[in-house]
């Protein structure tokens, strides 16, 4: 299915482990490049998110971005050193052994002592559950966006295709008229410069003008081209690169034909089709 690169997707979730929201942006790139940013007690699972992400897109430049706020549930526990505290009053008591004075101690300036007091981390695997399940929610949402973007861009590929198709078909039409024009303009300059001429040189050069200026390999080219941009937008998987490799092939022989113009309405013909590829064609950059 053919996907667009452009797409925005936001998700928020709310547990015992606290509150989370997603923000995932992405826009046309060559390849997959993603950007993270994570707050710092989630950064340990970035490759996982990486990986998350590769499973669901395979192209674009996509921008990834996680708000997280702990629930008090989450919070670290704080623990006495009942150990570090007692080596604390031991050190207070013989200080006073030796001095001979009562030493009047603030609580707060004891538990300030590196050591006394000990954090202790929560449990981050909630969280990380969470919020990866929550990533994948916000990836399907784009994709979803992605699709319904893709489908926009076949239909306006589509009827640049029909009216490529109709260029071809007018043009097809008056390739004889156009060869029985050049005929007739060729013996009039001739008639009006009143020489004789060999009627077998005449032809022959009839025939050279019409080979020089024929364009129906060029029109069967750009019908084979049609058929498998038709073909490649109806394929699964990524098609970017394919239907771009496609708009140059359509475009190389749009610029051939107008080399080989003999005619104003070749000419036209083939600008007219070179404006239609290049409108396909921006189209393309942005699918995956």
């Amino acid at each position: 299915m053919i996907r667009s690169m452009t797409a925005f997707s936001r998700t928020q979730e709310t547990g015992t482990w606290g509150s989370a929201v997603w923000e995932l942006r992405s826009v046309n790139h060559r390849y997959l490049e993603i950007s993270v940013r994570l707050p710092e007690p989630l950064k340990e699972i970035e490759q996982q998110i990486r990986e998350t992400i590769s499973q669901f897109l395979s192209r674009g430049k996509v921008d990834v971005s996680l708000k997280y706020v702990a629930s008090a549930a989450m919070s670290g526990k704080i623990n006495l050193n009942h150990s570090m505290l007692s080596q604390l009053r031991s050190a207070i008591s013989d200080m006073e052994s030796e001095i001979g004075k009562t030493l009047h101690c603030d609580a707060t300036r004891l538990l300030s002592w590196p050591g006394v007091l000990e954090e202790q981390s929560p449990d981050m695997s909630p969280v990380h559950q969470a919020v990866l399940s929550l990533l994948k929610k916000a990836l399907e949402s784009m994709v979803e966006m992605r699709n319904r973007e893709g489908k926009a861009i076949i239909e306006m590929i589509s009827s640049r295709l029909v009216a490529i198709e109709d260029e071809i078909k007018k043009l097809r039409t008056i390739l004889p008229e156009i060869l029985k024009s050049q005929r007739e303009q060729l013996l009039e300059k001739l008639n009006d410069l009143k020489v004789e001429y060999d009627q077998d040189r005449f032809e022959h050069e009839l025939v050279y003008l019409a080979q020089k200026a024929d364009v129906a390999e060029e029109l069967d080219r750009i019908d084979t081209h049609i058929v498998e941009v038709k073909r490649s937008l109806t394929q699964k998987g990524s098609m970017g690169r394919r239907l771009d490799f496609l708009m140059q092939e359509l475009n190389r022989e749009a610029n051939t034909l107008g080399s080989k113009a003999a005619d104003s309405r070749v000419t036209m013909t083939a600008v007219e089709l070179k404006v239609l590829i290049e409108q396909m064609r921006e189209q393309v950059q942005n699918i995956e």
